[in-house]
């Protein structure tokens, strides 16, 4: 499997898991009385940071400087993070639909973004590194 199919097979796999239990965390924290633009906060700053660990140390195998990755990557996820609290502002609250279809569908359109940026920018290999494989 080449580098850039097994990123992605790996990158998948953090974020389904990752999603799956942020996503059941999301719809509990709701059903116990939290508004869906919290309940999104809370959760965001919690997978931005264990995803961090995962997409660091395992799908990207990043060896470069952890505080200058950390910057980047925390960069990229609260820009993630206004586009799906606009979408909520916007779709929710504007137009009316069901906050589950708009944060599920939000997930789907977030990962694709975020993996492109970790992976050509965030943790983006060295060229002379990336030569070798």
């Amino acid at each position: 499997m080449t580098g850039w199919r097994l990123q992605s097979l790996r990158f998948v796999l953090v974020g389904l898991a990752s999603n799956l239990l942020l996503f059941l965390l999301y719809l509990l924290l709701i059903t116990l009385g939290s508004g869906p633009k919290i309940a999104m906060t809370l959760l965001f700053v919690l997978g931005t940071m264990q995803t961090f660990i995962f997409n660091k140390s395992w799908t990207f195998a990043h060896r470069g400087f952890l505080q200058a990755s950390f910057l980047k990557y925390v960069a990229i996820y609260s820009f993630a993070y206004l586009l799906n609290l606009t979408a909520l502002l916007v779709l929710v609250d504007g137009f009316g639909y069901p906050h589950q279809c708009v944060q599920g569908g939000m997930i789907l359109a977030l990962a694709l973004m975020l993996f492109l940026l970790q992976k050509f920018w965030v943790f983006r290999m060295p060229a002379t590194a990336a030569t070798r494989t």
